[in-house]
């Protein structure tokens, strides 16, 4: 009997392999490790691609051996990954010719400002995304550009260059394949006609041949080898959450706490188009491809990591919160977590972190749950955005992620939104999110299945009146201007 399936989980921290059983719907085991990161200067944020996939391997063994039972009882593998973070190598050896320039990298910050308006509304235009050094075209024109190995490959036509997953799909099946949603992050995709667009192509200077083959998110992809289950699904890992979090009909929508924020609606069939919020693709199954709207926090729970390691804080979510809780309020501190800027609904790669507001009377847990608080009106600020000119109105917020563990926040959250925010039985969407997409391959799960598995079982509910939420989030505006010197 085919009974489990297994997901991938390549983060931007860490990755993990857990093992889904089908049976009671449950991850009955988990394997993971903790990746390093590298900062060579100022802005920069690299990682080494190769260390990625042994590890990523390495728990994929590991997770497997614990389990001790056949392989023939495995569906397959869903793959998930950060997003944006870009890996050239030599497509006969698959050696990476630099390490992966991070998603949060800022070291093109100067090429994408000086790109010309013209450019920039194409890109809008075609992409749905706001130029950014956060996506992945720049990096890989810098690469070109700045990496002798890169450039010499790239003039022996061997050079391969992608995002994440398109290495690791590599390296795994070796297949160099991306999926449809790591592609729309690049500024080099157009969702509208889904292929990489030429004229994109060439004003970054990339070549189709650099680039991996597009396909859906949920599909035989080739055998993984040295282990012999079929990889069956590759999705970025916010659109994977969208997945895990159910979000399957056009007006509901996600907010995931990790190291970012990333809040994503679900809009149906067609793109739709706003000015400060990114339109991208949600997820692709068969022909048909479901749009979303994106909103990205860069600084989430890694400013919450910051702040416990400076201000010794070592308490769990549960202690932290009672503690945060008796405080009333944070006494006029706001904290901005614009550790490299602020993305949207601001868009400022100049913005400066910040707390504002101390006193004497400031303690550790007052700048805690001020951080915890810059998460939710971050998250206000995206949706108002999302839902202001386009006619969407939000009934429900799902969360999940690391800091959706956290009652207070989700309490503070569905306070701004004046919405019920609303969590399952697991903080794990991100992974459940690819491995329902395998099992939706494999013929083993249906979209109605998913919804029912998918199904909230807490909700957290509105009660803060109108007048104190509109003095706490004009507070927030008034940091958000200290911070990008407005």
């Amino acid at each position: 009997m085919k009974r489990y399936i297994i997901g991938l989980d390549a983060g931007t921290t860490s990755v993990r392999s857990v093992v889904y059983d089908l049976k009671t719907h449950k991850i009955v085991a988990l394997k993971r490790a903790k990746i390093r990161q590298y900062y060579p200067h100022k802005g920069w944020v690299e990682q080494d691609a190769e260390e990625i996939f042994f590890m990523l391997k390495n728990t994929l063994e590991d997770v497997i051996s614990e389990m001790d039972r056949p392989l023939d009882e495995y569906v397959g593998i869903g793959l998930t990954n950060q997003r944006e973070t870009v890996v050239a190598f030599n497509k006969e050896s698959l050696k990476p010719s630099h390490k992966a320039i991070v998603w949060q990298d800022r070291r093109t910050n100067d090429f994408v400002d000086a790109i010309p308006q013209k450019i920039k509304t194409k890109i809008k235009e075609k992409t749905g995304l706001i130029p950014d050094a956060y996506f992945s075209a720049s990096k890989m024109k810098w690469i070109k550009d700045n990496v002798k190995r890169a450039s010499d490959l790239d003039a022996s036509k061997k050079l391969w260059i992608g995002t994440l997953d398109s290495y690791l799909a590599c390296k795994f099946t070796g297949n160099f394949v991306t999926d449809t949603t790591n592609a729309s992050r690049t500024m080099l995709f157009n969702i509208h006609t889904m292929d990489w667009d030429d004229e994109l192509l060439k004003y970054f200077g990339i070549s189709r041949n650099n680039l991996p083959k597009v396909v859906s998110n949920s599909e035989f992809i080739g055998e993984v080898k040295d282990i012999g289950l079929p990889l069956l699904s590759i999705i970025g890992d916010q659109q994977s959450s969208l997945v895990g979090n159910g979000c399957l009909s056009p007006g509901m929508a996600k907010n995931t706490y990790g190291t970012g924020c990333f809040i994503m609606l679900n809009t149906g069939s067609k793109p739709v188009s706003s000015p400060k919020i990114l339109t991208t693709i949600g997820y692709t199954i068969g022909h048909q491809t479901t749009y979303a709207l994106e909103g990205s926090v860069f600084s989430a729970c890694s400013a919450l990591n910051w702040t416990k390691q400076n201000l010794d804080i070592a308490e769990d979510f549960e202690s932290l919160d009672k503690k945060m809780k008796a405080l009333g309020d944070t006494s006029g501190v706001y904290f901005v977590p614009a550790f490299t800027g602020l993305g949207a609904p601001y868009w400022d790669s100049s913005a400066e972190a910040l707390i504002t507001g101390m006193t004497f009377d400031t303690n550790k847990y007052t700048i805690m749950r001020a951080v915890y608080e810059s998460m939710a009106y971050n998250t206000k600020a995206i949706i108002d955005e999302m839902t202001k000119s386009n006619h969407i109105s939000l009934s429900e917020l799902r969360i999940d992620g690391g800091g959706s563990n956290s009652k207070f926040l989700a309490e503070f959250q569905a306070n701004m939104l004046e919405k019920n925010v609303l969590t399952g039985d697991s903080s794990e969407a991100t992974v459940l999110g690819c491995i329902y997409l395998a099992g939706l391959a494999a013929g083993v799960l249906d979209r109605e299945k998913i919804t029912k598995l998918t199904s909230p079982t807490k909700c957290y509910s509105p009660a803060m009146d109108k007048s104190t939420i509109n003095t706490l989030y004009s507070g927030w505006l008034k940091a958000i201007k200290k911070s990008t010197n407005q």
